[in-house]
């Protein structure tokens, strides 16, 4: 994903320098088990990672254009595999990158980032530090990976979303969540890049940058 001839927009990022081990899992230093919430496109590999760290089976969701997402019961239970509910240009709802209304019209959508919900600094000391208390893994393998890695799971019949597989529609689901990657760095979260479960996690390296365009 740091590679800039990648086929989805580069992100500028380094390999992490600390890192502990679980259960054979590479981690940032200082991220907690519990803290972690993974997500990433259909087939970049979240359920593979969450069932190595031996997190919690169950999917969850969050609609990040909802002031107090992070607030939700959905996330009391972690490490887990999230789904994003995301704000684009012209809808009033947030769509998933696997409903339809995102599949039907993903050539024209464009995200709209200044819709997505941050939660507040921590403000004083007994106030919550929401910005701290997830840190969330991104995976991001090659979208040429996860086509490859969906056709072969469409000959097992386990997930409906495979009966149409559209590499150009995977490259979009890919740079998408690398846009809120990026985003979410920029605005003091905790954001690490992996593009599979057993590999190092990577960190964005934009020198804290909060004007550049995003890809």
């Amino acid at each position: 994903m740091c590679d800039p001839t990648s086929t989805y927009p580069f992100i500028p990022c380094v390999p992490v320098r600390g890192l502990d081990w679980v259960r054979g899992v590479p981690l940032a230093a200082g991220v907690h088990f519990g803290q972690i919430l993974v997500t990433g496109p259909p087939g970049s590999g979240k359920t593979t990672l969450i069932e190595r760290l031996g997190g919690w089976p169950e999917e969850g969701y969050i609609d990040l254009t909802r002031k107090g997402w992070w607030r939700a019961s959905t996330l009391a239970l972690r490490p887990r595999e999230i789904h994003l509910g995301l704000p684009f240009v012209g809808r009033p709802k947030a769509l998933t990158l696997f409903g339809p209304e995102w599949l039907e019209d993903w050539r024209s959508l464009e995200l709209d980032s200044a819709r997505l919900q941050i939660p507040p600094a921590k403000r004083h000391l007994l106030s919550a530090d929401w910005r701290n208390r997830f840190a969330f893994e991104f995976l991001l393998p090659p979208p040429e990976t996860i086509v490859a890695y969906r056709r072969e799971r469409a000959r097992r019949g386990t997930h409906p979303i495979d009966l149409v597989i559209d590499p150009g529609q995977i490259r979009a689901q890919v740079r998408i969540h690398a846009q809120v990657a990026l985003y979410f760095h920029r605005q003091g979260m905790i954001v690490h890049l992996r593009e599979r479960a057993e590999h190092p996690p990577m960190r964005v390296d934009d020198h804290g940058a909060t004007e550049t365009r995003l890809p």
